[in-house]
């Protein structure tokens, strides 16, 4: 007998079969393919026995690695913060552990509880304590820390204006309409070869030095690049926030977008003076008049008709006119002279712009110094904890560099755990800064960090179906986009829950994640360990892989779509008033009468109403006129019907035909 064919009767891995058999007596190489009929027959008869050992010792190595968790988790000091009210998905996603795992510790507490059930504060701080977490209460306005550091950037940089800086422009518009390439073109580097579908994957930000042709002055400007697709909505406007100006790339040949919108919408929310550069004039069908018309249409109104937006026909392939784009981005930068300057004599404030761990390098993370000089060895202070200190930093060549001035972006390494996306730096609050617990920060970026997206209220859940997603990716701001585009696939019928979200390759824990929930695995620009690839064969998740987000969004999509109920249409047809009977079978008569209004179609539905109530439902299989079968018979025709149902007609009764199809239903989002 093959090893295969038996492991599979025994529903086990055959590799794991081959390791734990000679523990039991049977001498069987590692690398067997057969096993002899008489020793596989013996092996099925004990295998019950075999099993239990198994099972026993793997059940206490399970509470030999619980109790070292606890033991772990108590050393290291890990706290949780407890709200006074939260349902059990909710306890778990703080404890970082699956709902299922949670539900059991209940019931072994003596609560039973589903994982949309509210749990009283006590019975969760007990419980906390218990799996080895130091507790506190949660208090109001705990999760405002964030934007009371984005405040204090803001103010340091209202308040110390400084000397002229570099201006920082933010680059936007649709998929595909030539940013990356426009950026290319002006850096003279080749960026866009290297991603995944000619589109962005990660928010970049490079300096560029532009010499005058007129005064050979250099000019240094930083561009940020944003990504063109609407999954990064998120980072756009984190974009914005940190830009002097913006440029919105259209294609002449395609003209404005839904992405083009977005975005316009988004430079119009950040107040940014905006430069439109209408790119791939070269194109055949190019018609940049027809451009600017449908940009008026959106409140863009181009200066040569009246209005206050620079607009340049550019290009990026073929490099025409990026002279003429930069010149009058300067010409901008100088009209805003004012408001583009900085303090370079204090310490480094800024934003981060993109964020990641390197296999090599550990965590890094993109910053960009808004105010202030930042230098080798300072503290990195990201809203008000320290996360290690600089221990060197790169520009977009790779070069180091030991200083960093306002408006330069800077690659950072040094980090501890990996900031996230829009992270406020802050050098010079350091002497009021606490140390961050690396610990607690690890295990949320870990893939353990687990929330409701897209899902609905929980008054509403029992009528709304929900897709569940494991989500692991490579970078924060990745994973960030994917998670905030998830946001906006709900309706009233169907939503998104994110089970678990993460950093990495995928691991065994968020393979065990997926199967509990039920849920679909997506990696995005990771692979998975030996480990986890072994478990998605044994467990049957399912599981996808991309290298482009909105590959991604639109499997979600189209999952969503075959959760939709299907619609049902009902068309009334029309009445039959039952005249006559004249054959009563089992679940079928023979009826005369007279279609009063309407019509009937043959294979029809009806309900048969007697005294103006609706007593039961049918079905007309046959119609007859005279001694002639028909398809239909129309209003003040005298005509026979095959009746079909378990209700038994009486003269005077009416029957109400109708007509039922289902029509399948179009993903809206909300």
């Amino acid at each position: 007998m093959n090893v295969s064919e038996l492991a599979r009767k025994l529903r086990i891995h055959p590799q794991k079969l081959l390791q734990i058999l000679p523990e039991f007596g049977f001498d069987i190489g590692a690398r067997a393919v057969k096993i002899d009929d008489r020793v596989a027959q013996q092996i099925q008869r004990e295998w019950r026995k075999i099993k239990y050992v198994i099972e026993e010792r793997e059940r206490q190595e399970r509470e030999k690695e619980k109790q070292i968790e606890k033991e772990m988790r108590q050393s290291s000091g890990v706290t949780v913060m407890i709200p006074q009210k939260l349902t059990v998905r909710e306890l778990a996603d703080r404890l970082s552990i699956p709902p299922t795992k949670l539900i059991v510790e209940l019931m072994k507490n003596g609560i039973l509880a589903t994982q949309n059930e509210f749990i009283d504060h006590d019975s969760a701080m007990i419980l906390a304590e218990e799996l080895g977490f130091k507790v506190e209460e949660e208090k109001a306005g705990h999760k405002e820390v964030a934007s009371e550091h984005l405040q204090n950037l803001e103010s340091i940089l209202g308040s110390e204006k400084g000397e002229p800086r570099p201006p920082v422009i933010v680059v936007m518009g649709h998929v595909d309409h030539g940013k990356t390439k426009l950026l290319d073109t002006i850096r003279k580097t080749n960026v866009m070869a290297t991603e995944a579908g000619g589109i962005t994957q990660h928010i970049g930000a490079y300096q560029v030095v532009w010499t005058d042709p007129k005064t050979k002055e250099k000019k240094p400007i930083t561009f940020i690049d944003t990504p063109g697709h609407e999954a990064f909505t998120v980072m756009r406007s984190r974009g914005a926030k940190v830009a002097d100006i913006a440029i919105l790339v259209v294609a002449a040949d395609d003209g404005v977008k839904p992405q083009t919108v977005e975005a316009i919408n988004i430079i119009k929310a950040a107040k940014l003076p905006v430069l439109v550069a209408i790119n791939k004039i070269d194109k055949e069908g190019a018609d940049p008049q027809k451009v600017r018309t449908e940009l008026s249409q959106h409140g863009i109104i181009p200066e040569e008709w009246g209005g206050d937006t620079p607009i340049v026909e550019i290009s990026a392939k073929q490099g025409l006119h990026i002279d003429k784009l930069l010149d009058t981005l300067l010409l901008m930068a100088e009209m805003r002279d004012e408001v583009i300057r900085a303090n370079s004599d204090r310490p480094a404030a800024g934003t981060v712009i993109e964020a990641h761990i390197d296999k090599g390098q550990g965590p890094v993370a993109t910053i960009l110094v808004q105010a202030g000089t930042l230098k080798v060895n300072d503290p990195l202070v990201i809203n008000g904890e320290i996360y290690g200190k600089v221990r060197a930093m790169k520009n977009y060549r790779g070069e180091n560099l030991q200083t960093v001035s306002p408006s330069c972006p800077v690659r950072i390494l040094g980090f501890k755990v990996a900031p996230r996306v829009g992270d406020v730096l802050d050098v010079g609050s350091a002497d009021k800064a606490k140390l961050v617990d690396i610990k607690a920060k690890r295990v949320q970026q870990s893939g353990a960090e687990r929330h409701a997206t897209g899902a609905p209220e929980e008054e509403e859940e029992n009528q709304t179906k929900v897709l569940n997603v494991v989500i692991k990716a490579d970078a924060l701001g990745s994973l960030e986009a994917i998670i905030g585009s998830l946001e906006k696939l709900k309706n009233e019928e169907v939503g998104v829950m994110v089970v678990s979200k993460g950093l990495g390759n995928i691991t065994a824990d968020d393979v065990s994640s997926a199967d509990s929930a039920k849920a679909v695995l997506y990696a995005f620009n990771v692979t998975t360990t030996p480990v986890s690839f072994e478990m998605l064969q044994n467990t049957g998740v399912e599981f996808k892989q991309y290298k482009v987000i909105y590959d991604m969004l639109d499997d979600v999509k189209e999952r969503l779509q075959k959760l939709l109920n299907p619609e049902f249409i009902v068309t009334e047809l029309g009445n039959f008033k039952v005249m006559a009977i004249f054959r009563t079978e089992k679940n079928t008569m023979v009826l005369g009468g007279r279609v009063e209004t309407g019509k009937l179609v043959k294979g029809c539905k009806v309900r048969l109403k007697r005294k103006n109530e609706v007593i039961g439902e049918g079905k007309l299989t046959q119609l007859q006129t005279g001694k002639q079968a028909v398809n239909e018979i129309h209003e003040g025709t005298e005509c026979g019907v095959q009746f079909e149902g378990k209700l038994k007609v009486e003269e005077g009764d009416v029957l109400e035909a109708y007509a039922e199809e289902t029509k399948e239903k179009k993903l809206v989002l909300n």
